[in-house]
């Protein structure tokens, strides 16, 4: 039962009681797993093309992109805090007095602490730091190395002084050139001008905490006019905030609704699932989606940027096939040859599996079908080859309604107690290095509404401590899984080298994000 001032607080939200009393029942019912059939592979889900094929749908996108209105979208909200979370497990367990720092590493046999330690002047923050510490530290000088370690770390995550766990992970110094260093965000400003840009002009999207908007906007107004000269594209970059309708209820373990310490109902972030709603405001053409720590430094970026070209290419070569049949459909002069050609590319070109009776429906079932399946948003997501790096991957799925679909899915939708479930996770080739492109809009130039292809079906539960109390959150379906379940999927295969995302501050030393001269 909620009190009129509950009921107040989630009017505010944008929600309605009844929805909160659906995310309760989702959290206590438990989530639904999916159903995989089996592993997506390459020539069963995965395109794969030659080299001349793909020169040939680089071409396709290059000769269309200044027709077409692009932007890339970002996520990029969150602190940076996880990056930091060995160091701030060094800071709080060792005692200088009692050992020195080796001790402590081989008594912890802690790699991270070492590597970080070991590489410390090849960060692109480690001038930043010691100036800091210059200015901040008495007899800095003189420390010994252990000293000036600690310090060090102190320096970067203080409060008082770098913070650097405060910020997001899109504006920390994320690469080092000879004469700077620079964010994550700039990164993809100038990276957004290799594939994303269409008359010298190149739209971004970030979705940002609150509280960090305006150091975005600051950083862009520092950067921009250097970037421009640098580039000879325009930029136009906007940001929108998580909305407060998405974020979702908590339950304690006996399944009571999770409160704050004055009595009101505790509300969480509902994952990046929650961007749908961001994702479906914007309206362009074409829509490239890229996390914001998976960015490398420029000598890198021209090559990996081609992959996002073939990506694009893909995808309008097949929106015009499918463009054409629509249009088609519309004026009642199919035969069943043209049917018959329209079905084989649903299933070779869209993934779909059309009805095994699909020859003997109607003239008027095979148009209804053929326009509901082809009249969706479309995605082509790159795939990479699996070498040991962890997180979802393309499967073959099949819903309770009995379709069969390709989809992303991430590893807390499959029950691993399953055996047969588990099987076919470990014979997947490939996984999601979350790399997309994406097409809104139909036929007649219209944007789909995006929030009407989600499998709700989909959303997650996963335990979250929340000031000391473990509790069940709720998480929307995920932005590339369950929100885009409906959508016409196709994959393909990219390189490793388009994947180079930073988990924890160490990844920063990768040969990706270390400038040759640098190093």
């Amino acid at each position: 039962m909620f009190t009129e001032k509950d009921i107040e607080q989630i009017h505010s939200k944008g929600i309605t009681v009844d929805q909160v009393h659906a995310q309760i029942e989702r959290l206590k019912n438990g989530m639904s797993y999916s159903k995989l059939l089996a592993a997506a592979t390459v020539g069963r889900g995965i395109e794969r093309f030659t080299e001349k094929e793909i020169q040939d749908y680089i071409q396709f996108y290059d000769n269309k992109r200044d027709n077409l209105s692009i932007v890339k979208f970002v996520p990029a909200s969150g602190a940076a805090t996880r990056m930091f979370k060995f160091l701030f497990q060094f800071l709080r367990t060792y005692n200088p007095e009692k050992e020195t720092i080796n001790e402590y590493i081989d008594r912890q046999n802690n790699d991270l602490v070492k590597t970080f330690f070991s590489n410390i002047e090849s960060f692109p923050f480690y001038s930043e730091v010691v100036k800091k510490l210059k200015e901040t530290v008495p007899n800095f000088d003189y420390f010994t190395c252990d000293e000036t370690c600690s310090a060090f770390v102190k320096a970067m995550l203080d409060e008082n002084a770098l913070n650097y766990s405060f910020f997001p992970k899109g504006l920390l110094p994320f690469h080092k050139y000879q004469d700077q260093v620079v964010s994550a965000f700039r990164e993809h400003l100038l990276e957004s001008t290799l594939y994303a840009s269409s008359k010298k002009t190149a739209n971004l999207h970030f979705t940002v905490s609150k509280k960090h908007h305006n150091y975005f906007k600051s950083e862009f107004e520092k950067i921009k006019n250097d970037l421009t000269e640098k580039t000879g594209v325009t930029f136009k970059v906007s940001y929108s905030y998580q909305k407060e309708a998405t974020e979702t209820v908590a339950l304690t373990s006996d399944n009571k609704v999770y409160r704050n310490e004055d009595n009101s109902i505790l509300f969480r972030p509902a994952g990046h699932g929650a961007l749908l709603e961001n994702l479906n405001e914007l309206d362009y053409d074409i829509i490239f989606i890229k996390n914001i720590d998976n960015i490398t430094v420029e000598d890198k970026n021209v090559s990996i940027s081609e992959y996002k070209k073939l990506l694009a290419g893909v995808l309008l070569n097949v929106q015009e096939k499918v463009f054409a049949y629509l249009n088609k459909l519309d004026k009642n002069d199919c035969d069943d040859e043209d049917y018959k050609i329209m079905a084989l590319f649903l299933i070779h070109r869209l993934n779909v599996m059309v009805p095994s009776d699909f020859d003997e429906f109607s003239s008027e079932k095979k148009s209804a079908y053929l326009r509901e399946k082809f009249n969706r948003p479309i995605r082509v997501c790159g795939m990479v080859k699996n070498e040991g790096q962890p997180g979802g991957g393309p499967f073959w799925v099949k819903a309770e309604s009995g379709d069969v679909s390709l989809q992303i899915v991430e590893f807390a939708q499959i029950n691993f107690s399953s055996k047969e479930q588990q099987g076919i996770v470990y014979k997947a080739t490939h996984f999601n290095p979350t790399d997309l492109v994406c097409a809104v809009k139909n036929y007649k130039g219209e944007k789909f509404n995006l929030k009407e292809y989600v499998d709700h079906e989909a959303a997650f539960i996963t335990m979250k401590t929340q000031n000391g109390t473990d509790v069940k959150a709720l998480e929307l379906p995920g932005l590339w899984n369950g929100s885009m379940a409906y959508w016409n999927s196709i994959f393909v295969e990219v390189p490793l080298e388009t994947f180079n995302p930073v988990k924890t501050v160490n990844d920063l030393l990768k040969p990706a994000h270390q400038v040759e001269d640098n190093v």
